[in-house]
């Protein structure tokens, strides 16, 4: 899931270049595009050979949500990256998103009668971590540390956010680690790092060319 939900930055790039012509896709980008959807697409194709199993339908499914969320995540960067909200201060545009993130969920939840629930002390400390540590704490920070250091600095370490997901869901949830998983897994992970961070790698391959040869 993570690994899918992290292909975001691939359609805010697809997005982009097409709406806002400062955004337009450098060839190395359209190569980690490229690399980045034929690795979705192997762990489609490969795990529907693998498995045999009267879940694997319920697995595609899974996929394809995970896909869509991703989607609907680069479409909100691309709105706000389009409209007013571009030039207004982060912590005015992540307020509005968890106002309208809360008044969707609401709706939803009671359309779908998923209104009902037990206040467990798992459901409290769930609910203490992903108010005060993930929506509060973390994003404190990261205004923090985009005040000291430079956006592209920064981005390049959410790559190892797909890394802790797939290492934190064998080590504590005991998930299989599918071949057809991993082969996805890292063409989608190289996908990502070649749309956000083809600045620094042809900076990198320019240097390379450049360096005589001894």
């Amino acid at each position: 899931m993570v690994v899918f939900m992290y292909t975001a930055p691939i359609f805010v790039a697809f997005s982009l270049h097409f709406t806002v012509k400062s955004e337009q896709l450098k060839p190395l980008q359209w190569f980690g595009i490229i690399v980045a959807f034929i690795g979705i697409s192997l762990t489609f194709l490969l795990r529907e050979a693998e498995s045999g199993t009267a879940s694997a339908p319920n697995m595609l499914w899974g996929d394809l949500l995970a896909i869509f969320g991703a989607i609907s995540w680069s479409a909100t960067t691309v709105l706000v990256r389009k409209s007013s909200l571009a030039s207004a201060p982060a912590t005015q545009t992540l307020w509005y998103q968890l106002i309208v993130s809360f008044v969707v969920i609401f709706i939803v939840a009671i359309v779908t009668g998923q209104t009902q629930y037990s206040l467990t002390p798992t459901v409290m400390g769930n609910l203490v971590f992903q108010g005060i540590i993930v929506t509060f704490a973390s994003y404190l920070i990261w205004f923090w540390l985009l005040r000291q250091y430079s956006a592209s600095q920064l981005g390049v370490f959410t790559f190892m956010t797909p890394m802790f997901g797939i290492g934190f869901g064998v080590w504590i949830l005991d998930e299989p680690l599918e071949m057809s998983f991993i082969y996805g897994a890292i063409l989608v992970m190289l996908g990502i790092v070649l749309v956000n961070g083809h600045k620094r790698i042809a900076s990198g391959l320019k240097l390379l060319l450049r360096k005589p040869i001894s």
